[in-house]
């Protein structure tokens, strides 16, 4: 027996109730025809076995614009990880306090901050010995010097002056060969330095990196001993981090000098005070008590809007690197979208041919009782096949043509799911919207007419 339910209805002497066959309601509804669209698949996939030329014509255009966009999303995303991983090398615990911010971008600015008061040697104690939530305290200057040994010679060098030796940890440097300087060597000021892979590749080319600890350079016009190469870091957008130089502070000092007057131009370094806490949690606190004790030491009160120095983490080239570069990754990527556009355009040309090829095909079908929306169902998935199989190609070309591009530049590089997920779908909809028309143009083909065509 059907089931049955009842329904409400409004007589004169009140209400009565009617029962309704629910099966015949059911019976009435659309109901997905997948036998339908799995014999249409069938003879899109035919009709694409049989005209393989069109085909791979037809395929050509989705992968080149699938290529395109997935090499491009990928490494943009290598080129954002290699800058953060960078930017960030010294983690999440350590920030900066020195005369002026990092990066400056205007030309009054500039000037403001140059006419502030010298971050001391004496700050960077009083930070050490008042800051609880401190873990390390240090200090760093830099120059660029000219290098030498024997008849191998670099004309600009970054030489870097630190104190104390914890410094090194702070950078993110390891010890490849070699060692650091000790603590009593560095309050000496000795004649000693780490060096990086590319000073040893430069000034003892037929050299092995060990043979060049115990070894002496002239950096600036001075000798010192190599003790230590540290390992690789690596190049940031074409730059060597491993072409550097780490003497002592109490040696720079001595020989180079260090800015202390507040002059907008000066040959000396300018001295940095590194910060770091022993847990990301502390980082505020620490910045909170160094901000304290910087401005108690300017003698600044509520009033002055200006702390008189810096305080930063290396968030501030993240967000300067971010800034400078999301609109030209927009632009970047919607280039490369436009080879996408184009092999939509080729799907639909390429459709409209395979109309007017099969137009008696389409008229027998129609003959024999195919509907309307089986031939359009038909062109549909024929036009949604063909890009979807050259998204799947054009997702695995495109991370092939990223690989190589990263390994060509050094980049590294990053596979991600999704850019393969985007990639098919974006390629699907482009067929399907590539092969509406073509497919709408089938469908509304009079079968009479169509049986008429040569």
């Amino acid at each position: 027996m059907y089931p049955r339910s009842a329904s409400a209805t409004k007589t004169p002497n009140g209400f009565a109730f009617r029962v309704t066959n629910l099966s015949a309601r059911l019976r009435s509804f659309p109901r997905l025809r997948i036998a339908a669209v799995w014999e249409a698949f069938f003879v899109a996939l035919a009709s694409l076995r049989q005209n393989k030329l069109r085909t791979a014509l037809t395929l050509v255009g989705i992968i080149v614009g699938v290529t395109a966009v997935i090499a491009v999303v990928t490494i943009i995303k290598g080129l954002d990880q290699t800058v953060a991983q960078t930017f960030s090398s010294q983690g999440s615990t350590v920030f900066t306090v020195s005369k002026r911010p990092q990066v400056i971008t205007s030309r009054e600015d500039f000037i403001k901050f140059n006419r502030r008061k010298a971050v001391t040697p004496e700050d960077a104690e009083a930070i050490t010995r008042l800051c609880t939530a401190c873990w390390r305290t240090g200090v760093a200057v830099n120059s660029i010097q000219p290098a030498k040994r024997g008849d191998q010679k670099v004309d600009t060098i970054p030489v870097r002056g630190i104190d104390p030796v914890s410094m090194f940890e702070i950078d993110g440097i390891t010890i490849d060969v070699g060692r650091f300087w000790t603590e009593s060597e560095g309050a000496a000021g000795a004649d000693v330095c780490v060096v990086g892979p590319d000073i040893v590749t430069n000034l003892f080319p037929n050299d092995p990196i060990d043979r060049a600890v115990g070894q002496d350079i002239w950096v600036g016009g001075h000798r010192y001993m190599i003790v230590g190469v540290h390992q690789a870091l690596g190049k940031i957008l074409g730059l060597s981090r491993d072409n550097r130089v780490y003497i002592p502070f109490a040696a720079y000092k001595k020989r180079y000098g260090v800015d202390f007057s507040g002059q907008i131009f000066s040959p000396s370094g300018v001295l940095v005070v590194f910060i770091q806490t022993q847990s990301a949690d502390q980082l505020e606190a620490a910045q909170d008590q160094a901000r304290t004790i910087m401005r108690n030491r300017r003698g600044k009160t509520f009033k002055d809007d200006d702390d008189g120095f810096a305080l930063e983490t290396q968030d501030v080239f993240l967000k300067l690197y971010s800034s400078a570069t999301s609109n030209i990754y927009l632009v970047t990527i919607g280039v490369a979208a436009i080879s996408l556009v184009v092999g939509g355009i080729v799907v639909m040309n390429i459709m409209l041919v395979s109309v007017t090829e099969r137009t008696k095909e389409i008229g027998i079908r129609k003959a024999v009782g195919a509907r309307r929306k089986d031939i359009l169902t038909q062109f549909l998935i024929e036009a949604v096949m063909v890009t979807a199989i050259g998204g799947m190609i054009g997702v695995l070309t495109g991370f092939g043509t990223a690989w190589l591009i990263a390994l060509a530049i050094g980049f590294p590089l990053l596979f991600s799911i999704w850019s393969a997920v985007l990639g098919v779908g974006v390629s699907s909809i482009v067929g399907v919207i590539s092969g509406l028309w073509p497919a709408w143009r089938a469908a509304r083909l009079d079968p009479i007419e169509a049986l008429r065509a040569e």
